[in-house]
């Protein structure tokens, strides 16, 4: 338990969205041996890899879900997870979903913080739109908070995303 741990803080949700691909400021590919593969993952390796991404976000939200329930939501078809690796080493992820009214949402998008800086960010995230929209979006849509990264927010914008609205909530730091 930090030092955090326990207490309640303020914090606010910026919900974003884009509506056509032809809004999408893409990043090219930087010069690293880098891969990124779709991939199911069993429910322990799935925490390990949400824990290594999210733990100092405060990302704790899939680490309560029953082994039985993550596995059926990762088996659906309308659920995809992609890791990034740089050098063979698991850099990052991000989970797509899709929803009945053709919308794809970024469930989870992030990258181990020993990989900022190194372009990864804004080539993951165009990866991540290009995909959404082949499965068939009409609608991209993420959320981000205060407690995330510095870098989201910017990054998120710099690839073309739009904020739709913002809301204040209190979350209690574990």
């Amino acid at each position: 338990m930090t030092a955090e741990s326990g207490r309640t803080i303020s914090a606010v949700r910026t919900h974003l969205e884009m509506r056509h691909i032809g809004e999408l400021r893409a990043v090219q590919q930087p010069p690293l041996d880098i891969s990124l593969t779709q991939e199911q993952l069993s429910p322990v390796e799935y925490r390990a890899l949400y824990s290594a991404v999210g733990h100092e976000w405060h990302w704790h939200d899939r680490l309560v879900v029953p082994d039985d329930e993550l596995a059926a939501y990762f088996a659906s078809p309308d659920v995809q997870l992609w890791v990034l690796r740089v050098h063979r080493d698991v850099a990052g992820y991000f989970e797509l979903k899709r929803h009945d009214d053709d919308r794809v949402e970024i469930v989870y998008f992030g990258l181990r913080s020993s990989y900022f800086g190194r372009g990864l960010g804004g080539w993951m995230l165009t990866r991540a739109i290009e995909l959404a929209f082949a499965m068939g979006a009409s609608l991209v849509t993420l959320h981000t908070c205060t407690l995330d990264s510095p870098r989201a927010l910017p990054n998120y914008l710099a690839r073309g995303f739009a904020i739709s609205r913002e809301e204040e909530y209190e979350v209690e730091l574990r």
